[in-house]
């Protein structure tokens, strides 16, 4: 099947040193007892609350927040404000300098995404982008991207979601290390 040709393509071409830098980015905010906030949308979206979720439930002590799972904040943002606002107006209430803002989009066009990481930028926080296609808007804003060139929207899915989970084992094997 041309699917899978595709997938073990584009997996032997992740730049595996944007995902170890990830992986130190989410380490070092952990470590300053940072909250991390990711979100997407649609496909995205659900990635990101799987990661938030698997996140929180596996390393232990580590501050992780989904904003697209609080469904009655994301839709009163769209209604009172703007849908192009979503994840901005929550940081407004919430970020803090020693926080982390991974958004995901499989564009990286996502407009609602960008402004958030336009945001956080703005207030010196790191941010990092997962992206797919060219990379879009979110490659050039966000401090740090793990970009997946390919222009197949449910690969660059499944592509992201498979770093996020390469990134949890280091994250956990790191900090087995450090501990002995």
């Amino acid at each position: 099947m041309q699917y899978f040709s595709d997938l073990t393509d584009t997996i032997s071409k992740i730049d595996t040193a944007s995902l170890m830098s990830v992986r130190d980015s989410i380490l070092n905010c952990f470590k300053r007892k940072g909250t991390i906030y990711i979100f997407g949308n649609g496909g995205s979206g659900a990635t990101a609350s799987h990661v938030a979720g698997d996140y929180l439930k596996t390393i232990k002590g580590l501050r992780i927040v989904c904003l697209n799972d609080n469904t009655t904040v994301v839709s009163a943002i769209a209604n009172d404000i703007h849908y192009e606002e979503i994840f901005r107006e929550q940081l407004k209430n919430i970020l803090l300098v020693q926080d982390l803002v991974i958004g995901i989009s499989g564009s990286g066009n996502s407009k609602n995404i960008v402004n958030a990481i336009e945001y956080a930028n703005s207030k010196n926080v790191e941010t990092i982008g997962f992206c797919g296609f060219d990379g879009g808007d979110l490659k050039n804003k966000a401090t740090k991207n793990m970009h997946i060139l390919i222009h197949d929207m449910e690969i660059t899915e499944d592509v992201h979601l498979s770093c996020f989970h390469a990134i949890k084992r280091e994250i956990k094997n790191n900090l087995l290390t450090n501990l002995r």
